[in-house]
């Protein structure tokens, strides 16, 4: 399993497989942003939106490949606001179905951490779907669970989704 950090024009080539990936997580009835049935046109937008915001240094991109197939990916946006220079927002932890259960997730959030490191951004923060799958992942990876907010978003397939919120210091601030 290689897992590497896309540059700008590399996250622009992965386009078609990043959207592959949306759209297997997608077809799971995963709570990611998006409708069924499945909009190629608005997934592949917000992919090519993700690409630009890794040119501009604003997001980070991370992908595990398989012999070359991309099988997961998860990002973090860097918040741009002045008085939030410290903090990143982890989003879209997706990994193939058919390659679950294998450690994937906790491989691609380790060298998204690193690098949130290196970019001293020591404070994370995600949310996932109440119940699911990638719920039960994060305490794992020793996030904190803050909360959780009630019908916060819809599953594609339809239906309110409960949301819980995490985080995670990954050192403690600078005096």
């Amino acid at each position: 399993m290689d897992i590497r950090l896309l540059n700008g024009n590399e996250a622009e080539a992965a386009i078609p497989a990043l959207c592959a990936l949306l759209a297997d997580s997608i077809e799971d009835n995963a709570s990611m942003g998006f409708m069924a049935p499945y909009d190629a046109g608005a997934v592949e937008a917000f992919w090519r939106q993700v690409a630009a915001g890794v040119a501009a240094g604003a997001v980070i991109l991370a992908v595990a490949e398989e012999e070359g197939e991309l099988v997961g990916t998860v990002q973090a946006g860097l918040a741009q606001k002045p008085n939030q220079p410290h903090r990143g927002d982890v989003m879209k932890l997706i990994v193939l179905r058919a390659f679950r259960g294998r450690g994937i997730s906790r491989l691609l959030m380790e060298a998204l951490e690193a690098e949130c490191r290196k970019r001293n951004r020591w404070l994370l923060v995600l949310d996932t779907a109440t119940g699911s799958a990638a719920e039960a992942i994060y305490p794992r990876l020793g996030w904190n669970r803050v909360g959780v907010v009630p019908d916060y978003a819809l599953y594609p397939e339809g239906g309110y989704c409960d949301t819980t919120f995490f985080y995670k210091r990954l050192s403690d601030p600078s005096p």
